[in-house]
């Protein structure tokens, strides 16, 4: 057994990585690596052999920064890639792999259920303004992916468990269909950050994450991240983030950062939660559906506690109450704990209602989600008797007994 040192990850857990991880003692004694808010960095007293462009120097924020290093070196260990990259947001992130790793003429295989902005990049804009063909499958159907490639395929994009559905694709299957076909894979793993998941370990060669989620986990930063082989990410650094420029700012790097710390511990508390609250719901009558890959009856539950490893199935599930949308609305309006909001991942726990044909691809959807439209629960991190409370209470106000 190797001697545990902090700045080798190496020969460190995730807790202790998730502490320790990306920080550095400068000349000041801090502990954590300061919030250096600086646009610019001294240059050598030659400038004239300086790469203006070269982001492992410092020398402009938008090349890169302190704070936005530490943060790469602490997700790139905790991810199991060589590298990583960090973005203003989630959607940053991904556009830059799809506009570091696409040509015009390339066919791209998509998760028929994805999330919104990456199905307007594939349905509408990346095919009218720059020619990429996409084909939407339903990535959970091995032989669907199989079918949909072509000798054009240049990717395949999946989400590791499809925002809103929970329909959890075989990463390692498709992986092996992708590299079969000399096509990458990309995985959106925003729903199964480390240490629950790692997705490269499985095959992918490029993993892309919302910082906003659950790696910073308290609603109050944005950020995205690319995380993968040193080659890959470096072409993405040169080509989307130096002279594209939707970068990270130093404030939000630094707030990720102290989120960062507890990841570990706050993912067994959603975790845990998440399981609970998904068999309570779907234990009462007064719900149509609900879809959680915790679930015994789930389509890929096997898969999920396979590909897992048994460390959960995410903290995000989607039910609907059986009744129209009056009726959900007055489920949402009735909860005291929880929250009426977008995003997932915080704190917090958050809920948002959304009805039938209003997400991009929703004829993909399965059939209940069409007919009901669904109600996405993020857990938080409350106390799980107080979220069951609150969600009884709730049902009990919409449909009375």
């Amino acid at each position: 057994m190797s001697t545990p040192d902090k700045h080798d990850p190496a020969t460190l857990g995730d807790d202790t990585w998730a502490v320790h991880g990306g920080n550095a003692i400068d000349a000041s004694g801090a502990l954590r690596t300061p919030l250096v808010l600086a646009n610019s960095y001294a240059l050598p007293e030659d400038a004239s052999k300086v790469s203006w462009s070269d982001p492992d120097t410092l020398i402009y924020a938008r090349n890169g920064n302190v704070n936005q290093h530490a943060l790469e070196t602490k997700l790139a260990a905790l991810e199991g890639g060589e590298q990583a990259l960090v973005f203003a947001s989630g959607v940053a992130a991904l556009h830059a792999v799809f506009f570091t790793h696409l040509r015009s003429g390339d066919h791209v295989v998509v998760s028929a259920v994805t999330y919104e902005a990456v199905w307007r990049l594939f349905a509408e804009l990346l095919p009218k303004r720059y020619g990429i063909e996409a084909t939407f499958v339903d990535t959970a159907d091995l032989e669907a992916v199989r079918a949909a490639v072509r000798p054009s395929t240049r990717l395949v994009h999946v989400e590791t468990i499809a925002n809103p559905t929970t329909a959890v694709t075989d990463i390692g299957a498709v992986a092996d269909i992708a590299h079969a076909a000399g096509a990458l894979l990309s995985v959106d793993g925003t729903f199964t950050p480390p240490p629950l998941y790692r997705a490269l370990a499985d095959g992918a060669d490029l993993v892309v994450h919302s910082l906003t989620k659950f790696i910073n986990g308290h609603g109050d930063a944005m950020g995205g991240a690319v995380i993968g082989s040193r080659e890959l990410v470096s072409t993405i650094r040169n080509d989307a983030s130096v002279d594209v420029g939707g970068v990270l700012a130093p404030f939000n790097a630094w707030l990720i950062m102290r989120g960062s710390v507890t990841l570990p511990l706050r993912l067994r508390q959603h975790l845990a939660t998440a399981q609970r609250i998904a068999a309570v719901l779907d234990a009462d009558p007064r719900t149509a559906f609900v879809a959680y890959p915790g679930l015994p009856e789930h389509p890929q539950h096997e898969l999920a506690a396979r590909q897992f490893g048994g460390r959960g199935f995410g903290a995000v599930l989607a039910f609907a109450l059986d009744g129209d949308a009056a009726v959900q609305n007055r489920f949402v309006n009735a909860l005291r704990v929880i929250t009426s909001a977008v995003s997932l991942g915080h704190d917090e726990s958050l809920i948002v209602h959304v009805a039938p044909g209003t997400r991009g691809g929703d004829e993909h959807y399965p059939e209940p989600f069409q007919r009901y439209g669904h109600l996405r629960l993020s857990v938080g991190l409350e106390d799980p008797d107080d979220l069951i409370a609150d969600l009884r209470a709730a049902l009990d106000t919409a449909l009375p007994a």
